[in-house]
């Protein structure tokens, strides 16, 4: 039971590590505008401009931005390392929750708007549930450090 729970928690944060990997640094392969928080250029990334335009904060676009990719990378990392996992985790849950609780705020909506017109269906919003779901799972998942008395 516990190579099961090693194993899973191992899947889980490659594929935590590597979402947050994608929507902070370069995605792979072709960059979509509007989606990549480091990437974008300011005024660009579809989440913070429609939260920025919508609360009237300009903060949003691209200080908070970048604020929040930097956090995510930071989350990222402590997911990585087998000791700080379970923290990692813990704080991955709390920013995708908070994504999570944007999207339902009367700021945003579920679906972002695009730039060439209509919407993008709720296709982020369900990755970040999905995400949530995930880091959540991985709390659970990953296997307690055993005491030593």
């Amino acid at each position: 039971m516990i190579a099961f729970r090693l194993v899973a928690s191992w899947v889980l944060a490659v594929a935590l590590v590597a979402f947050f990997l994608h929507v902070t640094l370069h995605p792979w392969p072709n960059p979509v505008p509007g989606y990549v928080k480091f990437y974008d250029a300011p005024g660009e990334n579809l989440l913070f401009s429609a939260l920025s335009a919508s609360t009237g904060v300009s903060l949003f676009e691209p200080a908070g931005r970048f604020a929040s990719g930097v956090l995510e990378l930071i989350a990222g990392l402590l997911i990585l390392l087998p000791a700080s996992r379970r923290v990692g985790a813990g704080f991955a849950a709390l920013l995708l929750g908070t994504g999570v609780g944007l999207h339902l705020s009367p700021w945003l909506s579920r679906e972002l708007p695009l730039p060439e017109g209509g919407t993008d269906g709720g296709a982020h919003f369900l990755v970040y549930v999905i995400f949530l779901a995930l880091s959540i799972l991985l709390l659970v998942v990953h296997p307690r450090e055993r005491s030593r008395h």
